[in-house]
């Protein structure tokens, strides 16, 4: 059964943009050429009810696998040095849900 992680960022205010801009310019390229983003569903920012927040959701096999990919990725030095080192004094906090398919209705 699928492993599902939706991880929430809440930034200061003020600071979307700048944490934008490290997504487009470090996060996300370090993800895709170290092949970690395969199992991203999808990034997503808030627009309405709490604001200032990025959202993404992961599609893993199990535990074990969701565990292998974050270890992988915080291995990945281009991650780790050129973007979550800049990107963490903008988080004012992040909270990480893991969630189970239900057994009706459609799944990523």
């Amino acid at each position: 059964m699928a492993l599902y992680e939706l991880r929430t960022y809440t930034l200061y205010v003020g600071k979307m943009g700048e944490a934008v801009d490290l997504y487009q310019k470090y996060g996300f390229p370090a993800l895709q050429s170290g092949g970690h983003d395969a199992k991203l569903v999808g990034y997503f920012q808030g627009d309405t009810g709490v604001i200032n927040q990025i959202v993404h959701l992961w599609k893993f096999e199990d535990d074990a696998d969701r565990r292998a990919h974050w270890a992988s990725v915080f291995a990945n030095k281009a991650f780790v040095e050129d973007f979550a080192a800049r990107f963490r004094p903008l988080v004012m906090s992040q909270e990480v849900k893991l969630l189970h398919a239900a057994p009706w209705g459609p799944h990523p």
